[in-house]
């Protein structure tokens, strides 16, 4: 992990930078040890920023590129040979003046990285909440926003060191409406890799310990300035005379006196913002090799712990009916639900058991089998993988039943934790997880991380699915090897949308009678965090 970076990409640009005066080289020279827990105040009088939720343009939710979509909200894509996190999360911090295209570094980065979970943070998340005579301040615009002291450093360290280590957290959403922290926070379980950008994010000597790679974001001050021209114009109704003003008494001595200094800590300096291939590059081979990408394993056979139920022609029939578009709902739900039952037994077949004499009424001895463990608990994915609690409880009278929703916010595109309901203690059950179809795979790798989390033990975890594709077994099986997975068909494409090909279609809806989107896919609703 200790790996020197101590150089910058710089190359001179026209405008010569300024001397760091006085002040400033006795809070630089030493380094980070001679920080203290955060920078000097100022007036708080600077003018406050005008946005409404933390979960602004600093925090894309998702990106999409010509070729794929990437997800930001938090996914573990790399894993050891035992299926857990190798290594705590790598941490890349990004710091810089405002405006400076740190948000496209971040994006630029995300895309280059080529796997498709990030997380992608932002400090805005993490002001503190504002007494009383603050929210007043705050409404006369005489609330600093800019100032170290206006962020939550102890959670932000305290929810940064979780994700590092692997751990599920709580990010907080920040409203500038009301200039406090709204009811609902953002759940992300498990991480690998963590952008974490923000003005202020070498401010303090305990969040720099947690950062692996310090990244500052250099921008000549006029293109900062075009840009919040820009910005403030066109997006806040501002006039040209009054953000010129606000930025020469504001912003630019802000930036010398609380930015520009902790550039000396940075490992790399990135000139030009989001045009510097070069640096971007850089950066991401060095993430690349720490760790292994789950991506590595395309291409290769199917692996071991994957099961797939016998292509008899019955079985074959019935894929021919509810793959059909022309089938109606109501075939489509009895042939799904015939299918449904013989996958269920088959998965069953996965559970120990061990040999357990009984007396006919003829008085013989029958040598037979009975179950060996503790409880069976069903967990389905909803929507769709509900429609498997049906078959599930016929065959087994007393199981359990949990519930995890995993959807796509049709608003901001991001995929969210919308409800867990598990039953109680299931750290020595055996659990069915259900899942009518797997694309991606990654609504079902979150599924069994959550699982993981609430103590359910990797080797008792059963993924029973109607229809997968190798990319999706491929993930499941690479990330988590002791879970056992077991499908009645797997289909080798999944398109640039994650449509599964050929596919059965949407299965909530056909089953349902809902009707998706133009632009569905089976992640989106289904499936939608892949």
């Amino acid at each position: 992990w200790i790996f020197c970076y101590k150089f910058s990409f710089c190359f001179l640009q026209k405008k010569e930078r300024r001397t760091v005066n006085e002040d400033r080289l006795s809070f630089c020279g030493g380094g980070e040890g001679s920080l203290d827990r955060l920078l000097p105040s100022i007036n708080t009088s600077l003018s406050p920023r005008k946005r409404t939720t933390s979960q602004c343009k600093s925090e894309p939710p998702l990106l999409r590129t010509s070729k794929r979509t990437i997800y930001t909200a938090g996914r573990p894509p790399w894993y050891n040979e035992h299926g857990t996190q190798s290594k705590e999360a790598f941490v890349i911090g990004l710091c810089g003046g405002s405006a400076s295209g740190k948000t496209t570094v971040a994006r630029k980065i995300i895309e280059a990285l080529d796997v498709p979970w990030v997380v992608l943070l932002s400090m805005d998340s993490f002001y503190k909440v504002l007494t009383a005579e603050q929210q007043l301040q705050a409404a006369n615009n005489d609330y600093n926003f800019d100032h170290p002291d206006a962020f939550d450093f102890s959670l932000l360290v305290h929810t940064l060191r979780k994700l590092k280590q692997g751990k599920s957290v709580k990010i907080p959403v920040y409203d500038f409406t009301t200039h406090g922290r709204q009811k609902e926070w953002k759940t992300v379980y498990g991480a690998s890799v963590i952008i974490f950008e923000g003005i202020m994010l070498f401010a303090d000597k305990e969040l720099l310990k947690l950062l692996d790679m310090k990244i500052f974001v250099d921008t000549d001050s006029d293109i900062r300035l075009v840009r919040r021209l820009r910005r403030d114009i066109t997006e806040r109704g501002r006039d040209i005379e009054g953000v010129i003003k606000q930025y020469n008494k504001f912003v630019k001595p802000a930036f010398e006196q609380y930015i520009e200094p902790t550039m000396r800590l940075a490992d790399i300096v990135v000139p030009r913002g989001g045009g510097n291939m070069v640096a971007i590059d850089l950066i991401v081979q060095h993430v690349h090799s720490q760790a292994a990408l789950a991506s590595a394993h395309q291409a290769q056979p199917l692996p071991q712990t994957l099961s797939v139920l016998e292509s008899t022609p019955q079985v074959r029939g019935m894929h021919t009916i509810i793959r059909n578009k022309e089938t109606s709902r109501d075939e489509f739900i009895f042939y799904s639900k015939r299918l449904m039952r013989l996958l269920i037994e088959r998965a069953l077949s996965f559970l120990p058991s061990q040999v357990h004499i009984v007396q006919t009424p003829q008085g013989e001895d029958y040598e037979g089998r009975t179950f060996h463990g503790k409880r069976i608990t069903g967990v389905s994915i909803l929507r769709a993988g509900e429609t498997m609690e049906p078959a599930l409880r016929a065959v087994c009278k007393d199981v359990r039943i949990g519930k995890i929703l995993i959807q796509t916010n049709q608003d901001t595109g991001e995929p969210e934790l919308h409800y867990l309901r598990l039953p109680k203690d299931i750290s020595e059950d055996h659990v069915i997880l259900t899942d009518c179809t797997v694309s991606t795979g990654a609504a079902a790798m979150m599924a069994i991380r959550v699982l993981l989390y609430h103590d359910a033990q990797e080797d008792k975890i059963l993924l029973v699915s109607l229809l997968m594709a190798e990319m999706g077994v491929h993930s499941v099986a690479y990330a988590f090897p002791q879970v056992k997975i077991i499908t009645t068909a797997v289909d080798k494409k999944v398109n640039d949308l994650f449509h599964i090909i050929p596919g059965i279609g949407n299965f909530g809806d056909r089953y349902f009678g809902t009707d998706a989107p133009p632009d569905w896919s089976d992640d989106d609703m289904d499936e939608p965090s892949c």
